[in-house]
């Protein structure tokens, strides 16, 4: 079964706006804290995308989520996001940032080690790994 050159083209920018999407630690941390909850359930922000490898402040981390990171992940459908209350949620397309985060979550023990220095967030995960 062949495609056609512009089902290509779509299939090859969907991914890449996937990739861009999690390319930012802020938008990886909102994906992962909605894997944890049931799909339906709203999260506040700024906790929700909140990570121990951040050291920026408070105001200007909301105008970042606000500005920036809501907005291309809102973009691709991948979360739903409320101005006034400042909650997050899981979008249509949410499954497809979530295939890639789940599977880095379960290969902690297989991820490079000089992607796991300095990084609090798989750090943690690799020493807390039972295996």
């Amino acid at each position: 079964m062949s495609t056609s050159p512009s089902e290509d083209l779509e299939w090859a920018e969907r991914w890449d706006q996937l990739f861009d999407a999690i390319s930012a630690e802020p938008r990886r941390e909102i994906i992962k804290s909605l894997l944890d909850v049931p799909q339906e359930r709203r999260l506040r922000l700024p906790e929700a995308a909140e990570s121990p490898n951040q050291s920026i402040d408070s105001e200007t981390f909301v105008i970042e989520l606000r500005h920036h990171h809501l907005p291309k992940l809102a973009e691709g459908g991948y979360v739903r996001w409320e101005r006034e209350t400042f909650c997050v949620q899981r979008g249509p397309n949410f499954a497809e940032p979530a295939f890639i985060i789940e599977n880095v979550l379960e290969s902690t023990d297989e991820i490079p080690e000089s992607l796991v220095t300095n990084c609090k967030v798989i750090q943690e995960m690799v020493d807390n790994d039972p295996a």
